[in-house]
C-alpha cells in the first residue's frame, strides 16, 4: 500500500527518488518523506502529495548524496501527520543514526514499544514503524544487516523495509515479508522499489525479495540471506514492462488510458491462448495439472473489490461451460472460519497485483487444506504466482490508476479461458467452444464500439452527476458487473451507490427510490431480458431516473427508461466483457464532472498489502 523506493550507487539520489515516489503515488499519498546520505543523514517530511516534498527539499544542497530512502504513506497506525511520515528513526539518544521506511503492519508493536521503553527509549510518532526503527537501534552494534536481521526474528506482522545508518554509510538494507520489494541491478547501483514501476526508467534488471529475506546492498554488490543469516541466491529476471507503458501519453488521466488500452490488453491477453477453428484454449501455464484440473470436484475463487467481482462472474462460467460446482469467497473471511476444502478442490485466487495481502492468506490456507492452487494475477514474480502450484498471468500490462478497469476485463477473460479449458475437457462439444472463442475474439472490436459511446456516457452522466445516491442493477451474470458499476462510481467520485441483483431491490432497497434517484440497469438480451423490464417499471412506477445498457437494436427499451447506453449483441456468456465498459466511463465522468482526483482518491491504495 505504502511506496518505498530506495537508491545506493553514483547518481545524485535526490531526483531519483523523488521521480520514484511520483511514479509510486498511486500507492498511498497522505505523507511523504525522504533520507539522504551526505556527511550525515537529512531529513525532510510533509504531509500530502510528493510535490510537496519535492518543494521542500528542491534547493538543499544536504539532500544532494547518492544514498538515500524515501516513501509515500497510506495510514495505517497514526493519522497523517509530519510527525507520522516516514521516514522514522531510533532513539537519538543511542547515537546511531538509524532510518527507517516501512510498508505493512507491525501487529506486536504494542508489545515491542512497551519493552523498549523498559529498556529507555523514547517515541515521537503514534507508528508501529518507529517502534521497528527504535528495535533496530536496540539491536545495533555496529552491523546494521546484522541488527536488521536480529530485529525481524522478533517482528510479527508483515513489512517491506529499507534501512540506513549513520555509522555505515555506504550500505542500504532492505527486507521483506508479506508486503512486495524489488531490487532492481544496475551498473555499480541499485534501485529498491515496492514495484517495478519506480525502477523501470534505471534497469531493466531486477530481482524479487522472499518473504523473511533480507538484502545488504553496497554500490558494487549485494548479499541475500534470510533472517537467520542463512545465504541466498536470487534469481534475476528482465522487467515485463517499458517506461512508456507507465506515461500518460495523451491522456488526462491514468484511468481513462487504462480503459481506452482495454482493447489491445484484451487481445495480449488471448494472443496465443484461443484458437477458435480447433476450439481449444492453450494455458500453458496450467497444462501440467490439466488433468487434475478435469477432474476438480469444487472450485473456489478468491478475491477482494474488483477481484471479488470477476470471481463472481467466473463461478457462473465454471458451472456454464465447465460444469464445476464453484463457490466466491471473500478473501478476507475465508481463513478465519473453519472451511471445508475437499479432495477435488481448485482454489483459484485473483488479483490484479498478486500481493493482495488477503488473497494470498486465503490461498495458502486453501493449499495447506489439500486444494490445488492456481493464480490468475497480472505482475510476473509477485507472491501469489510464487506461491501457488500454478497459474495464468493476465498479461495487461501495468495499471496504475487506483480504480482498476483493464485488470478487470483481463480477470473475466481468463476465467472465461480457463473455465472453457476445463470444460472442453469435461463435455463441451467442438462446435460450442469454436463458437464460443470466436465470439471472444471479436471482443476487442465489441469494445472498440463501445469506446466510441464516451460522448454520449458524458452528456449522460451530466444529467445525474448531482445525486448522491445510485443504484445499479442486473442480473445474472451482469449481477456482478452492476457491483463493479458501482464500485467504480464510489471509489473515484465518492458518489454512494449499490449494486445489487435487480430481483432483490423491491426486497428491501426500493423504499430508497425517490424522485430523480439514477438507477443504472444491465438490461442486455438474454435469458432474464423480460425479467429486467419489470424491474425497470417497479423503479419507474416511483419516479426514478433509469439508466439502460442496452442490446444495439433494441428499440423497446427507449419506452422504459429515460437514457439508453448501446453496447453490442454478443452471447451472454460474454456480456460482462463489454457492459462493464460504459459503466467504467459513467463513473469516470462522473468522477470528473466534480473535481475529483481521479487517479488518487481519497484513502486508497492500488494494492492492499496488510489486512
Amino acid at each position: 500500500m505504502c511506496g518505498i523506493v530506495a537508491y545506493i550507487g553514483l547518481k545524485p539520489t535526490k531526483e531519483l527518488l523523488i521521480e520514484g515516489l511520483k511514479r509510486l503515488e498511486y500507492r498511498g499519498y497522505d505523507s511523504a518523506g525522504i533520507a539522504i546520505i551526505n556527511g550525515g543523514i537529512h531529513v525532510a517530511r510533509t504531509i500530502g502529495r510528493v510535490s510537496g516534498l519535492e518543494e521542500k527539499v528542491a534547493n538543499d544542497a544536504a539532500f544532494e548524496g547518492t544514498v538515500g530512502i524515501a516513501h509515500t504513506r497510506w495510514a495505517t497506525h497514526g493519522k497523517p501527520s509530519e510527525e507520522n511520515a516516514h521516514p522514522h528513526s531510533d532513539d537519538a539518544s543511542a547515537g546511531h543514526g538509524i532510518k527507517v521506511v516501512h510498508n505493512g503492519i507491525i501487529e506486536n508493536y504494542a508489545t515491542l514499544k512497551t519493552y523498549l521503553k523498559d529498556k529507555g527509549h523514547t517515541f515521537k510518532s503514534d507508528t508501529d514503524t518507529e517502534v521497528l526503527a527504535h528495535l533496530i537501534g536496540e539491536m545495533y552494534d555496529g552491523d546494521l544487516e546484522k541488527a536488521v536481521q536480529t530485529a525481524l526474528k522478533e517482528v510479527s506482522g508483515a513489512y517491506a523495509i529499507a534501512v540506513i545508518c549513520e555509522k555505515e554509510p555506504d550500505v542500504l538494507v532492505v527486507a521483506r515479508k508479506g508486503s512486495p520489494l524489488i531490487v532492481g541491478v544496475g551498473s555499480d547501483e541499485y534501485v529498491v522499489a515496492s514495484d517495478s514501476s519506480a525502477i523501470v526508467a534505471h534497469t531493466t534488471q531486477a530481482f524479487h525479495l522472499d518473504d523473511e529475506t533480507v538484502a545488504r546492498l553496497t554500490r558494487d554488490s549485494f548479499r541475500t540471506t534470510t533472517i537467520d543469516n542463512v545465504e541466498l541466491t536470487p534469481e534475476i529476471r528482465e522487467l515485463e514492462f517499458s517506461l512508456e507503458q507507465i506515461e500518460l501519453g495523451e491522456f488526462e488521466h491514468f484511468m481513462l488510458k487504462e480503459i481506452y488500452e482495454q482493447p489491445l490488453t484484451l487481445s495480449t491477453c488471448m494472443k496465443g491462448r484461443v484458437d477458435a477453428t480447433s476450439g481449444q484454449v492453450i494455458l500453458g501455464g496450467v497444462a501440467q495439472f490439466a488433468d487434475q484440473l478435469a477432474k476438480g470436484k469444487r472450485i473456489l475463487l478468491l478475491g477482494q473489490g474488483t477481484a471479488l467481482h470477476a470471481a463472481m462472474i467466473g463461478e457462473y462460467l465454471m458451472e456454464s461451460l465447465a460444469g464445476i460446482p464453484a463457490e466466491v469467497e471473500y478473501a478476507s473471511e475465508f481463513r478465519y472460519r473453519n472451511p471445508i476444502v475437499e479432495e477435488g478442490t481448485i482454489a483459484v485466487a485473483i488479483s490484479q497485483s498478486g500481493e493482495t495481502a488477503d488473497t494470498l492468506a486465503a490461498v495458502q490456507e486453501a493449499k495447506r487444506r489439500g486444494a490445488l492452487s492456481l493464480g490468475a494475477v497480472n505482475v510476473v514474480g509477485s507472491t501469489i504466482a510464487r506461491e501457488t502450484d500454478a497459474g495464468i498471468y493476465l498479461r495487461v500490462g501495468p495499471e496504475i490508476g487506483v480504480a482498476s478497469t483493464k485488470a478487470f476485463i483481463g480477470q473475466v477473460a481468463v476465467l472465461t479461458m480457463l473455465a472453457g479449458y476445463i470444460g472442453r475437457r469435461r463435455h463441451l462439444a467442438k462446435e460450442e467452444m469454436s463458437n464460443l472463442l470466436s465470439h471472444l475474439e471479436s471482443m476487442p472490436r465489441h469494445i472498440e464500439t463501445v469506446l466510441g459511446e464516451s460522448e454520449h456516457i458524458l452528456n449522460v452522466t451530466k444529467g445525474v452527476v448531482k445525486h448522491d445516491n445510485w443504484l445499479f442493477l442486473g442480473r445474472g451474470l451482469n449481477y456482478p458487473v452492476a457491483l463493479e458499476g458501482a464500485l467504480k462510481l464510489k471509489e473515484i467520485s465518492y458518489i454512494h451507490a449499490e449494486g445489487m441483483p435487480a430481483a432483490e431491490m423491491k426486497h428491501g432497497p426500493i423504499a430508497l427510490i425517490d424522485e430523480g434517484m439514477p438507477v443504472v440497469f444491465i438490461a442486455t438480451r438474454g435469458s432474464q431480458y423480460e425479467k429486467v423490464i419489470g424491474n425497470i417499471e417497479e423503479v419507474n412506477s416511483r419516479g426514478g431516473h433509469v439508466i439502460a445498457v442496452a442490446t444495439e437494436g433494441d428499440t423497446n427499451i427507449t419506452a422504459h427508461c429515460k437514457d439508453v447506453i448501446y453496447v453490442p449483441d454478443v452471447p451472454e456468456a460474454l456480456q460482462p466483457l463489454i457492459t462493464v465498459v460504459p459503466l467504467q466511463l459513467l463513473a469516470y465522468h462522473a468522477a470528473v464532472l466534480r473535481g475529483k482526483d481521479v487517479d488518487k482518491p481519497r484513502n486508497l491504495a492500488k494494492s492492499v498489502t496488510v489486512e
